[in-house]
């Protein structure tokens, strides 16, 4: 099964942050408002244009460029977050499942209620990684389904409204899957690896998808849309939606600079499991979101991460005296349920696979 908690949690009540935005309210719900060390710096990320983290172009890797592989390579090595343009999905699908994920967040909200995510898991509508009734809550609302392989499914918490919602992500995560897939071949590439290494390590690999809504919010100095983290995934695939506010922000030389997708790309970034795997060579990326005064924001996300059967450590291509073991052996499944049993922070659950000296 798809990883749970062997334990009960209490959450406490948490506000719908659309139906808050409703009625507009100039002051912020206490579980929202973040502790000062934690407050996004606005002044800061709105006076600063976004950063251009490295483009990467797919048709170029298909085409055997090897310059195209160097920039790869860089863009994992020194950002652990990249864009992928001409990506062979079609701006067609792109634009139907931000339709029907945008659709879904607009129904009423005792609608999507109908498919609650249970305390302590991350499918269904809601928010996810909250364990405790005095946890800070972020300004989003979530939508989460398990997608392959076929067991980690949830029938029930799949909407039959809007009415191509469920044949649209469908659809739409067999390309991404496959994008996932050759991306990895270039990774490994990349790494002077065999080019199939990561497929066939992997198994049936888990596939998820996140839909973000973050509406507006009157202050966007006080709350975070998503707290930090980085993703325990091997990938992760973002797409924004048209039209958003600038949200994402990645940490980058200790300093949080805002990312701008471009119009149809897709942004990639490094999972736990990648660092794990090329010893640290490729590093995962701490990132958060931030809102916006009068506008909204729309993510869908992706995550592609190995079989929960196999055992995750250091590839020993990438292990030798210069660069001596940094993290220990561990069956991923095993990780997958420490990651999603515990709040976002930072990067704090990779220690789990680190060793420890």
């Amino acid at each position: 099964m798809a990883p749970v908690p062997h334990f009960p949690i209490k959450v406490g009540h948490i506000d719908d942050v659309q139906e808050l935005r409703k009625g507009k309210p100039t002051t912020i719900p206490e579980r929202f408002v973040r502790d000062m060390a934690e407050r996004p710096e606005l002044s800061t990320a709105l006076s600063s244009s976004p950063t251009d983290i490295p483009i990467v172009d797919f048709s170029k890797l298909v085409k055997g460029s090897k310059d195209e592989v160097l920039q790869l390579a860089n863009a994992c090595e020194k950002w652990g977050f990249f864009q992928v343009i001409n990506h062979e999905i079609e701006p067609s699908l792109l634009e139907s499942i931000e339709k029907v994920s945008k659709e879904f967040f607009m129904l009423p909200v005792e609608e999507k209620q109908k498919y609650p995510m249970a305390p302590g898991t991350v499918q269904g509508y809601g928010q996810a990684f909250v364990f405790s009734e005095d946890q800070k809550l972020d300004w989003c609302n979530m939508f989460a389904l398990g997608l392959e392989p076929p067991f980690i499914r949830n029938p029930k918490l799949w909407p039959t409204n809007p009415a191509k919602f469920s044949e649209t992500v469908d659809v739409y995560s067999r390309e991404v899957r496959k994008v996932c897939k050759n991306l990895l071949k270039y990774i490994a590439m990349s790494l002077g690896l065999r080019e199939d290494i990561f497929e066939e390590m992997f198994g049936v690999a888990v596939q998820a998808i996140r839909m973000n809504y973050y509406p507006p919010c009157s202050r966007p100095d006080l709350v975070l849309g998503l707290s930090p983290h980085s993703d325990g995934s091997a990938l992760t695939v973002l797409q924004q939606g048209k039209g958003s506010s600038v949200g994402l922000q990645i940490l980058k030389n200790n300093r949080w600079v805002p990312v701008q997708p471009i119009p149809t790309a897709l942004v990639i970034n490094i999972g736990d499991t990648i660092e794990v795997l090329t010893n640290g060579k490729y590093k995962s990326v701490e990132h958060r979101a931030v809102t916006h005064k009068e506008k909204d924001r729309l993510s869908i996300v992706t995550f592609y991460a190995p079989s929960y059967e196999i055992e995750v450590g250091p590839m020993a291509e990438l292990v030798d005296e210069s660069n001596p073991c940094k993290y220990r052996r561990y069956n991923h499944g095993d990780y997958s349920r420490h990651y999603v049993t515990n709040k976002l922070q930072g990067k704090k659950t990779l220690d789990f696979a680190k060793i420890q000296a």
